[in-house]
């Protein structure tokens, strides 16, 4: 069995994916990425390479820090 696809939310940064995924453009396209390297997917909108991550976020002062919340309400 495949380990599971990770996706961490990095404080002020991109997202990193850990795992096998297809990375598909809106028209149906795959991107080009290697299976078995994380990538890093840009979230402040700034990256010249999107949607992959160019460090742009600590040059834009992008700032984000996204916290689990509890399902129980």
């Amino acid at each position: 069995m495949a380990d599971p696809v990770e996706i961490k939310v990095r404080d002020h940064g991109p997202y990193k994916v850990t795992g096998p995924v297809r990375l598909i453009d809106p028209e149906g396209n795959e991107l080009e990425v290697d299976p078995e390297r994380p990538i890093a997917l840009c979230r402040c909108g700034h990256s010249q390479t999107k949607p992959f991550c160019d460090a742009s976020h600590r040059e834009s002062g992008f700032d984000s820090c996204v916290r689990a919340r509890s399902l129980d309400g």
